[in-house]
């Protein structure tokens, strides 16, 4: 894993290689044993249903809940969507309906709560600190009493900086505003903070963590015995308690818990890993001046968001083709070739965002030819 051909893939952030150990099993599930969860009346439907209860129970282990609160999706991008769009109707119904997100979320999280905002609901868009981070203090100080939903991604996707969810979580002890946290960049990675019970929701992406694309999860956590009052944007089935209708995708379902358990038992390895390539890319890239964006600690040891100080990103990315595949910015929304509404919210100039490359790697991340990538982009100034 690590590289495409004579590439080396430094991309993680976008989508993280299958591991092979989890390609085998999605591989075996998909041929042999590809019953449907919901065929119940016999032995093949029952082993599948058994696949996807063990699935459910791995996800649930990771952040200390309990396995009825886990429910399957496509990805984060479905379970924010469901996260905010699905409390519509109970705000509509408490008339709470104030919604607190921040400038930096995905645009799984923004473009629904613009949506909301269409609907008639006050949105509160928190901006971050030049260094990336919002503070508590500040998104806390937008809560109202009529508040229904907060949103505060765990880390940022193009800079790796680490959010103060803890401290958010803590601060809204009391209030009855539910605490939406995106965790498609650190599940499986920064579990411990996600344990805390008084985030409600938590949205989860397969393929950030060695799963196969097109799975995900959102944990509902349930205040007592109340479950967060969702309703679904789908309909027809009634699979997974209702929230989310359409045939449970078994292999791929199967496929995310196993990736879940080993990312698990080898969370210290890998971030020790990690960190050891961020110290290769720094040093490799050290002739280039690069400026980096984002907090220099408090950010994932496998992201790096920097800028060649007179030379364009989008060149540098056309003349590492064949040697390294890096981005310059969120995948989802890089097409547009739109500025970074993540660096813009943090005050960076037009020359740095443009100049701005994402860097992420995984545990397995190939050798790359440092002096070559210096070379090529030393030539485009």
């Amino acid at each position: 894993m690590g590289s495409v051909g004579s590439t080396a893939y430094y991309d993680c952030a976008a989508t993280t290689p299958v591991d092979d150990r989890v390609a085998a099993e999605v591989l075996r599930l998909m041929t042999a044993d590809f019953g449907n969860a919901g065929s119940r009346t016999h032995e093949v439907g029952a082993a599948a249903q058994a696949a996807v209860t063990a699935a459910r129970t791995e996800v649930a282990r990771a952040v200390g809940a309990r396995a009825d609160e886990v429910v399957f999706t496509s990805g984060a991008t479905e379970a924010d969507n469901i996260a905010v769009l699905g409390l519509a109707a109970e705000g509509e119904r408490t008339d709470r309906r104030h919604v607190v997100v921040t400038a930096i979320e995905h645009k799984a999280v923004l473009e629904p709560a613009q949506e909301l905002a269409r609907r008639g609901f006050d949105v509160t868009v928190v901006a971050p600190h030049p260094d990336g981070a919002v503070r508590a203090d500040d998104l806390l100080d937008a809560v109202r009493p009529d508040t229904l939903l907060v949103s505060l991604m765990h880390a940022n996707n193009e800079t790796g900086v680490i959010q103060p969810v803890a401290e958010v979580a803590a601060g809204l002890a009391g209030h009855e505003a539910w605490l939406h946290v995106d965790a498609a960049q650190t599940f499986g990675k920064l579990d411990e903070q996600l344990c805390d019970r008084r985030i409600d929701l938590i949205s989860v992406s397969g393929h950030k963590v060695f799963a196969p694309q097109g799975v995900g999860a959102l944990i509902a956590r349930r205040r007592g015995y109340a479950r967060v009052p969702l309703q679904p944007l789908t309909y027809g089935g009634g699979q997974e308690r209702g929230l989310r209708a359409g045939t449970v995708p078994m292999p791929l379902v199967a496929g995310l818990g196993l990736a879940v358990r080993f990312a698990r038992e080898e969370r210290a390895l890998r971030v020790k890993e990690c960190l050891r390539v961020r110290d290769e890319v720094l040093h490799g890239l050290a002739p280039l001046d690069p400026v980096v964006n984002g907090a220099a600690s408090n950010v994932l040891p496998h992201v790096l968001n920097l800028s060649l100080p007179g030379i364009d990103g989008e060149a540098v990315m056309v003349a590492w083709r064949g040697l390294l595949a890096v981005s310059n910015g969120s995948a989802c929304t890089s097409a547009s070739y739109s500025p970074s509404h993540v660096l813009t919210a943090m005050g960076l100039t037009t020359d740095r965002i443009r100049g701005a490359l994402r860097l992420s790697w995984s545990h397995t991340a190939p050798d790359v030819d440092w002096p070559e990538a210096v070379r090529r982009a030393q030539g485009l100034r």
